[in-house]
C-alpha cells in the first residue's frame, strides 16, 4: 500500500480526478480518499513512483508518506 499527502486536495471534485487518473493507470487498484487529512491511499499493483505521477498529472502536487 501506498500512503500520499495531498495538500491541496479540498473537495469531490479533487477526490474524482486523483481516483480517475490511477484507475486510468491500475483498473484494479483500490483509491482511498481522506479529504480531512488529505491523504490518498492506494493498494496497486503498479510502482508508488507511478501512481504519484498519476496524481500529478491529475494536477495536484503528491508527497509520499509511510503508511
Amino acid at each position: 500500500m501506498y500512503l500520499f499527502e495531498v495538500k491541496e486536495m479540498t473537495c469531490g471534485h479533487c477526490e474524482r480526478a486523483i481516483r480517475n487518473e490511477i484507475e486510468d493507470l491500475d483498473p484494479q487498484a483500490k483509491v482511498t480518499v481522506d479529504l480531512e487529512q488529505k491523504t490518498v491511499s492506494v493498494e496497486s499493483s503498479q510502482q508508488q513512483q507511478a501512481i504519484q505521477t498519476a496524481i500529478e498529472e491529475a494536477g495536484y502536487a503528491a508527497t509520499a508518506k509511510a503508511p
